[in-house]
């Protein structure tokens, strides 16, 4: 078993096609099916089925494309060390973060790395949290932008800022004659939230608790979308204090602030517990600190440098 073996059959998994596959792989399509059927003969276990089209890996293939995808990227990191050590930042980062952060964070980002780091090339995925889980274990994401806690075992947060929630409210519902909001009196009733919402994060909000089947979701999507749907249908919505340099003058006066508990989120980098990229993500923690508001940046991270 080589990890040429491995690259190939990742790469058959990706293209679900041998010939494109070999293409990416920069060697003939003969040269990739007879070397991974060398594999196949090895592990006693066929990795893909061929008689269906596009090509697809067996039930037991995907389990070892999975552990192929591990074993590359253990391996990939031994350069990284040797680069660290000689000081030195190059190729690729894979990202992934979600839609109630990436809007804030993503322009500013790529413009930092570009300006600072242009030999890193920046891949961005924006998907749903356990996408992203799922992806940073099966080493698909290097690192991911999320909100804590994250609740896996096999990954690791580093905490990097905090942000205060907002309300963002109608002038069609009773709430918006408030100067601010009490956080403990809010109730399902004429919200719309995230199919993916704040909730399983935090629980700071009493309808978090609560009978949900008032409440309007909007299963996908970004903040920006629902501010305009709140814009159309009255009600009310949470967003993060992020979002509020981004909203426009005329539409400020729907934000109230919330208060009694006064409710936020920790954003943290989350890696696998094998990472160790130390001289990148901790490029990536100054890009981020670069973006951030100094007085949101978690105070270790103002004074230290990451260690993994």
């Amino acid at each position: 078993m080589t990890l040429q073996q491995l690259e190939y059959i990742v790469a058959v998994d990706k293209y679900r096609h041998f010939v494109r596959a070999a293409e990416s792989c920069g060697v003939t399509q003969s040269t990739l099916s007879s070397l991974i059927q060398k594999l196949e003969t090895e592990l006693d276990a066929t990795i893909f089925d061929r008689t269906q089209h596009p090509v697809a890996p067996t039930p037991i293939g995907e389990d070892i494309i999975r552990q192929a995808r591990v074993i590359l990227y253990n391996a990939s990191q031994m350069g990284e060390l040797v680069a660290s050590h000689k000081g030195s930042a190059v190729g690729d980062i894979h990202l992934g973060t979600v839609s109630t952060i990436a809007p804030f964070i993503l322009p500013q980002l790529f413009r930092y790395m570009s300006a600072h780091h242009a030999d890193i090339n920046l891949h961005v995925e924006e998907a749903r949290v356990e996408t992203i889980k799922q992806k940073l274990k099966r080493a698909e994401l290097d690192i991911a932008i999320l909100a804590m806690p994250v609740t896996d075992e096999a990954l690791m947060e580093i905490p990097v800022y905090h942000e205060r929630y907002y309300a963002y409210v109608s002038p069609k519902d009773i709430l918006y004659n408030k100067e601010s909001l009490n956080t403990g009196e809010l109730t399902a009733e004429n919200i719309w939230m995230l199919g993916e919402s704040y909730c399983p994060n935090t629980g700071q909000f009493p309808f978090c608790v609560s009978d949900m089947s008032n409440a309007s979701i909007y299963v996908a999507g970004s903040i920006e979308t629902l501010m305009r749907i709140v814009d159309e249908n009255g009600g009310y919505t949470i967003i993060p204090e992020l979002q509020l340099p981004l909203i426009a003058p005329e539409r400020k006066t729907h934000i109230r602030e919330l208060n009694n508990p006064t409710p936020g989120r920790e954003i943290a980098l989350v890696i696998r517990k094998d990472f160790v990229k130390e001289r990148m993500i901790n490029i990536l923690a100054d890009a981020l600190k670069s973006i951030i508001p100094e007085e949101m940046i978690h105070d270790r991270l103002k004074r230290f440098k990451i260690k993994l």
